[in-house]
């Protein structure tokens, strides 16, 4: 096994505040920048000025440069806080699933429930999700079916929207080899339909969901693109660091992941915490509105 070396300098030191090897296996490069922000947030800019991968150092000497860094506990434990959310674990992130969420109000009432949904298929995957949610006089009932091929690719994208008086049924389907999709309005009819460009291995907006997953469970997180929800959004996820939230009333260090959407009438953002099991279990989403932050809890 090989190894990469970590160096944490100081502004105008000649040598290393610490030093640490770690698995290439366990540690990707792109995380460098993610380390380096959080050690500069927590100790300053001056104290940590840089940070120096030398890759394939040889295993023995991983031992000396632990115990360098053992003489500083405080600047180790950081390191292993930021660090180990994303390291990559073994096998697929997640199995056949279930999920239930609470919705609720800002102060804390119940608003309705959601759930999500993740069945392997001989080609691939079906994810569904449906949400219920309403107050006296309005009611939301949503539904989503996505099939995706193996490599969570989108194959079809069903959509079922029921707000109020309004409802809407609508039909995305993918073509991954010509690199185009076809949508069609069922609900109402004479919906009408269209034919767009999408990039290689497009995800629609519940695909991308679990694809986020997958990327965190092997230690990285997914690059921005177009994902599609009836309209195309641009979608960038960035990951902010460890985070503990209350779970089951009991202190939980979660993922924190901040998600942003911008669409063709809509830009907004909304948090996500995530386990830090194999299957980046999702345990809250946070989504800012005008009327306060709605909040989508797991109910166990």
């Amino acid at each position: 096994m090989t190894f990469d070396r970590i160096s944490l300098w100081r502004r105008g030191a000649d040598t290393p505040v610490c030093r640490l090897d770690t698995p290439v296996e366990t540690l990707r490069e792109s995380t460098k920048s993610v380390v380096l922000r959080h050690f500069r947030e927590v100790l300053g800019k001056v104290f940590v000025h840089q940070i120096s991968w030398t890759p394939e150092k040889r295993r023995h000497e991983s031992r000396r440069s632990k115990r360098e860094c053992l003489r500083n506990s405080t600047l180790l434990a950081l390191f292993l806080a930021v660090v180990a959310p994303l390291a990559a674990q073994t096998g697929f992130p997640f199995q056949d699933e279930s999920l239930r969420y609470s919705i609720n109000w800002p102060s804390g009432l119940s608003l309705g429930d959601a759930s999500f949904s993740a069945r392997h298929t001989a080609t691939g995957w079906n994810f569904d999700s449906s949400l219920t949610a309403g107050v006296p006089g309005f009611s939301i009932a949503d539904k989503y079916q996505s099939v995706v091929s193996a490599d969570l690719c989108s194959v079809s994208l069903d959509r079922t929207i029921s707000h109020g008086n309004k409802k809407t049924q609508e039909k995305t389907t993918f073509d991954q080899q010509k690199g185009s999709a076809h949508r069609v309005t069922v609900v109402p009819k004479d919906g009408g339909q269209s034919d767009f460009d999408i990039a290689a291995c497009a995800h629609d907006a519940l695909s991308f969901f679990y694809f986020t997953r997958r990327e965190m469970g092997q230690g990285r997180m997914p690059p921005a693109q177009k994902i599609y929800l009836g309209s195309a959004y641009s979608a960038r996820v960035e990951y902010t660091g460890a985070m503990t939230i209350p779970v089951a009333d009991k202190p939980t260090v979660t993922d924190h992941v901040v998600a942003y959407l911008k669409g063709p009438k809509s830009d907004f953002n909304f948090e996500i915490f995530f386990a830090r099991d194999a299957a980046r279990t999702p345990l809250l989403i946070r989504v800012p509105l005008s009327m306060g932050t709605f909040s989508m809890e797991l109910v166990r």
